[in-house]
């Protein structure tokens, strides 16, 4: 005699699916993505389907984002030695057969052009975790040698390109993970103290440290350029200081309240290069002004609190520190993309998240947020 057993219906069975999401974190990443599409519209108001595409790219990005967060923490631990052993194969394939495009050599074609340092940005962070998971309770001064090992590699590979935006993004996402792994602050004062040095140094030396006659260890030659710069826009104002002086002015002709949507005098005249990617923040303070500012950092701001939250409450170490890593990356993404468009920090090529065009950084963001959205899942389905 057969047995009939009722199955629950559809809607039932598609629940758990939706379920334990983190939703003052969708908030979050909801306000960024309408106004990035709002800016994109404006901004790339000549650039034909550019605001469809941007449109396109958010949605893979939260498709990605909800995929990645069904995968559970647990699981992401296994993923980590392989993602990172791939990553770093494919940098070094880069580095034999490689692409060169304006005299970086970073992509690799496979069939089609991928660029391997984006895999580092998550790979690296859920490697390093995996690793101070393994050592939990019996860390020891050789762990974080061998995590700084980990990190170097990776980021090594990545400067040789050059590639020193993508660089900075992957050292800070490593960097996150051995602060919140407990690495001392005697280790981690005297490189930030030299580096503070380096800086007013270089500062109080002015235009004389750029003579071509002053060598720059380490630096390549555009990278020179770019310090320079930034210390003097003006000493070259229609070639390299170009950017730096235009995004200036856009961000100060908006004033407080902005010229409004769509009113954008240097966005609409073309003045502001790179305006749907790099330089996106300028052309978005042109017209929605210093109130526009204040209420787009409040949302990143938000972004990155709400994130640090998860990291705090995260059941186990691995999903603290890889939560907390990929926090940081979103705080770095937009340090440095509105500190280079304000003028304080040299021009690197780092988008502004969800504002700025551009489809694999992008892919990136979404998959971080859905292994953070994945940790914060964890959490509300082990409570119910």
């Amino acid at each position: 005699m057969a047995v009939a057993f009722n199955q629950p219906p559809l809607w039932r069975r598609v629940l758990p699916v939706f379920q334990g999401y983190d939703w003052w974190l969708l908030l979050a990443i909801g306000l960024l993505v309408t106004i990035g599409m709002v800016t994109m519209y404006s901004s790339g108001f000549d650039h034909g389907t550019r605001f469809v595409m941007h449109g396109r790219n958010a949605l893979i990005a939260i498709g990605i984002m909800f995929v990645a967060a069904q995968i559970t923490p647990q699981r992401w631990m296994q993923l980590a030695v392989p993602l990172y052993t791939v990553g770093v194969v494919l940098l070094v394939a880069v580095a034999l057969f490689g692409v060169t495009k304006k005299g970086a050599t970073r992509w690799l074609n496979v069939g089609t052009e991928i660029q391997p340092s984006e895999i580092l940005k998550i790979a690296l962070p859920l490697m390093l975790a995996w690793w101070f998971q393994r050592r939990e309770g019996q860390l020891r001064p050789l762990d974080f040698i061998v995590a700084g090992a980990i990190l170097l590699v990776p980021v090594g590979l990545i400067m040789k390109q050059p590639d020193l935006g993508t660089s900075l993004l992957v050292l800070a996402a490593g960097l996150g993970v051995l602060f919140f792994a407990g690495l001392s602050w005697k280790l981690i004062l005297p490189p930030v103290l030299l580096g503070g040095v380096g800086i007013i140094a270089l500062v109080w030396s002015g235009p004389d440290i750029c003579q071509p006659d002053v060598v720059w260890p380490f630096l390549h030659e555009y990278q020179r350029h770019r310090v320079c710069t930034l210390l003097d826009p003006f000493s070259d104002p229609l070639g390299k200081g170009f950017h730096i002086i235009q995004g200036m002015i856009a961000i100060g002709s908006g004033g407080v309240w902005g010229k409004g949507f769509l009113q954008g005098t240097q966005t609409h005249l073309e003045f502001i290069p790179e305006r749907t990617t790099d330089f996106v923040f300028a052309a978005y303070s042109e017209e929605f002004g210093l109130i526009g500012n204040v209420t787009l950092l409040l949302c990143f701001l938000f972004l990155i609190v709400r994130g640090l939250i998860i990291a705090a409450e995260a059941p186990n170490l691995f999903s603290r520190m890889l939560a907390g890593a990929i926090t940081l990356i979103f705080f770095t993404y937009t340090f440095v993309n509105v500190g280079m468009v304000i003028g304080i920090l040299p021009v690197v090529g780092v988008p502004l998240p969800f504002i700025s065009y551009g489809g694999t950084a992008m892919v990136t963001l979404g998959l971080g947020l859905g292994i953070l959205m994945s940790v914060a899942r964890s959490k509300r389905l082990m409570q119910t």
